[in-house]
């Protein structure tokens, strides 16, 4: 029996859910993604006692690592390590490409592939490439798409596109073997991929874990060197 908290800020939707052995229990949802970092502690002492446990039961924090929000992934991942920290638990990182894939995943067929994007501005999406069974066959990265993205896998394999950015692929491509999923990961899917890791014992470090951000932030204050 595992009793995990789950944090997920890393998009314009946040959600904290408490679930045991993968299933949820009760969650919560913040639709603004300016007051997540208000929104969030508050949330999980409403979740504790809707749920009637109390927060010394609980046995790890699982966070949404990114790629995502800068601000948004700064704020769960410094709640989750605070928790973990005071309570002496271990902590879950779920990469936020594998959770919208994974909830895509039942979409697939068993020779499609699944690519999830995460809107990075403009045309760039922060993506990932995994197979049918979740494997990942091309690592994060930011991306900068245009009509011919993808056009050599898509002449060999359906490709399954989920997440907010691929909706900016879909104006440019059409080609017959891109699918386009509208799909989106909640609090159910980081229920179950959290606790497969809790179950595996596929824990990360309170010291040395940081966000995914896949690149720097920038902004026009920024000073070039």
């Amino acid at each position: 029996m595992a009793l995990i908290l789950n944090i997920d800020t890393a998009l314009d939707t946040a959600s904290v859910s408490l679930a045991k052995d993968g299933l949820v229990l009760q969650q919560a949802i913040s639709e603004n993604q300016k007051d997540h970092a208000s929104w969030l502690h508050i949330a999980i002492e409403e979740l504790l006692q809707k749920t009637g446990h109390t927060i010394k039961e609980v046995e790890a924090v699982a966070v949404s690592i990114g790629p995502g929000s800068y601000t948004g992934l700064r704020v769960g991942l410094a709640s989750a390590k605070g928790l973990c920290y005071a309570l002496n638990i271990p902590l879950i990182a779920i990469n936020t490409l594998t959770l919208i894939a994974f909830a895509a995943q039942k979409e697939a067929q068993s020779d499609d592939l699944i690519c999830p994007m995460i809107d990075a501005r403009r045309m760039e999406v922060f993506t990932a490439l995994y197979n049918s069974e979740l494997q990942e066959i091309e690592s994060a990265d930011a991306l900068l798409i245009d009509e011919n993205s993808f056009a050599e896998k898509l002449h060999s394999k359906k490709i399954i596109f989920c997440g907010n950015g691929s909706k900016k692929l879909q104006q440019i491509i059409s080609l017959p073997n891109a699918i386009f999923s509208g799909i989106v990961a909640g609090p159910a899917d980081l229920a179950q991929l959290s606790y497969k890791s809790f179950r595996n014992k596929e824990f990360v470090s309170l010291a040395y874990t940081d966000p995914l951000y896949i690149k720097e932030f920038y902004s026009p204050t920024t000073r070039l060197v």
